[in-house]
């Protein structure tokens, strides 16, 4: 019986065998996962970098085609920061101070440009605002044109794609200011506004300013929304996304293309980068830090 119960043991596998990994297998397969990442994201950037026709870059820098992309993005990337943080702030603020019914309902509603894709919000926005969309009576009407072609509707696409980011980077702001000192200020006599102004909004800078940030970028990248919604203009709706597209599919665009796409990569960098050294805290958005 003893010889059996021996025999038994010595065929039994090893518990060893069934063990997690050690802690150095485990730091090995994290790094080799992060390496296999980062170079998927990187290689392909460094490629790009390293195409860039240095011999006539001044030339296809210079070039109108490049020169009014530049122009207009810049113009329109402004002007929709400008108009998402005047109406986004206080919608930011209600969500990250405020609790009341339906808060849900509105926050999934501002997170839906965010998984919508582009194109979608395009078509959406020419049905509302188009010359037969919804709003289009009222317009002509007025005597407006906010559709194909104008200035206007690259900033609407823009502001459709992008606000989100703000709204949710700043909300989270909000959140995080402490309502004692909130309370603090009202107690020594300060109002609602004042309140919001000295207290408030200083505590939830980092936020507002990382939303401000990642909403810029986000709107400089803008291409489905604009393309459907506003057209592809040279001088008139043709931001930086739209001319690179173009430039690609003519036989002679292509350094033109890799130009406009390096201008794109390096501005987005420098900007986060620039954030990231002068506040020494990283972009947070949807509690998920960037």
């Amino acid at each position: 019986m003893k010889e059996r119960t021996g025999q038994l043991a010595a065929t039994k596998p090893s518990s060893t065998f069934y063990q997690l990994p050690s802690a150095f297998a485990l730091r090995l397969g994290v790094a080799a996962a992060v390496s296999i990442f980062l170079a998927f994201i990187t290689v392909p950037l460094l490629a790009l970098l390293l195409r860039v026709p240095l011999g006539s870059f001044l030339t296809d820098i210079a070039d109108p085609v490049t020169l009014d992309a530049l122009k207009l993005s810049g113009i329109t990337t402004i002007i929709s920061l400008a108009a998402i943080m005047v109406f986004g702030t206080p919608l930011a603020w209600l969500l990250g101070r405020r609790k009341f019914h339906g808060k849900q309902l509105i926050e999934t509603i501002v997170e839906l440009p965010l998984v919508v894709p582009p194109a979608v919000g395009g078509v959406a926005l020419l049905l509302t605002f188009g010359r037969f969309g919804l709003l289009g009576g009222v317009e002509q009407r007025l005597g407006l044109n906010m559709a194909t072609g104008t200035l206007t509707a690259v900033v609407l696409a823009q502001i459709f794609v992008a606000a989100p980011f703000y709204i949710k980077s700043a909300r989270i702001g909000f959140a995080g200011v402490p309502r004692e000192v909130e309370e603090a200020a009202r107690v020594d006599g300060a109002g609602a506004w004042r309140t919001f102004r000295s207290v408030t909004a200083p505590l939830a800078a980092q936020g507002i300013a990382g939303g401000a940030v990642l909403c810029w970028a986000r709107a400089l990248g803008e291409f489905g929304a604009t393309l459907i919604f506003a057209g592809n203009l040279e001088g008139k709706t043709q931001t930086m996304p739209l001319a690179i597209a173009l430039q690609m599919e003519s036989a002679d665009g292509l350094s033109r293309g890799i130009v406009l796409s390096a201008i794109l990569i390096v501005a987005s960098f420098s900007l986060l980068l620039t954030f990231k050294l002068l506040t020494g805290k990283s972009l947070e958005v949807m509690n998920v830090e960037l």
